[in-house]
């Protein structure tokens, strides 16, 4: 990865920003090019649809704001849009990253169960009321059949059997601004895992002024 792109990966705001233009790192080309390499050939058709809509709605909110204004179409869209993609960057974020014993398992070691154990619940406080019990991600991986009416009721009963392995959440003040905290260390320090075994941790890359690591990811 590119030093400067490596630098606004762990720098807010951009990480927050970035659902529609990331790409994986070692990935080349566009999300929006059906020729690209991150397509199969049976996925060009899909990208051309989704690529057509793409630029249809980019068409429409333009003649809009031809006849209402552009401010209007910034009020009702943009912002909207904004902290739509700043939301789910956050809660897809948090719900994988930011506990330091959180392990990476590839080829054997790993298994359905063993990756769904690999999340975290967060608590968001009031918002998870309107934001469809979300926070219970880790039975949501488990068994994602189950609608988000019984999440929560399916994470308490599943707590005494997950034991050690079901990582209790902070509990959330009228406002979940705890997860601000655990974001900003998680940026901090959560940047790689090594492309060597089976079970790796998240490790920290010296060049992004981080924390110091063991050899074995855990924190010094």
């Amino acid at each position: 990865m590119e030093p400067s792109t490596k630098k606004l990966r762990f720098s807010l705001p951009y990480p927050l920003l970035a659902f529609p233009w990331y790409r994986s790192p070692g990935k080349n080309g566009s999300h929006f090019n059906p020729s690209s390499d991150l397509f199969s050939p049976k996925e060009r058709l899909d990208v051309i649809v989704s690529t057509t809509c793409w630029f249809t709605m980019i068409a429409l909110l333009i003649a809009m704001a031809c006849v209402f204004g552009l401010v209007p179409v910034l009020k009702l869209y943009g912002v909207p849009y904004a902290v739509f993609v700043m939301w789910l960057d956050l809660v897809t974020y948090l719900h994988h990253h930011g506990h330091q014993d959180l392990p990476w398992y590839r080829g054997e070691e790993w298994s359905y169960l063993r990756g769904g154990l690999t999340t975290v619940d967060r608590d968001y406080g009031w918002i998870n009321n309107i934001h469809h019990d979300i926070g219970t991600h880790v039975i949501h991986h488990l068994f994602p059949q189950i609608p988000h009416y019984h999440l929560v009721e399916a994470t308490k009963a599943a707590r005494p059997v997950l034991g050690r392995y079901y990582r209790e959440p902070e509990k959330s003040g009228p406002l979940p601004l705890h997860l601000f905290h655990v974001l900003l260390r998680s940026l901090r320090v959560d940047h790689f895992v090594s492309d060597v075994g089976d079970v790796v941790f998240y490790q920290t890359d010296p060049s992004l002024n981080g924390d110091n690591w063991t050899k074995n990811g855990k924190h010094k």
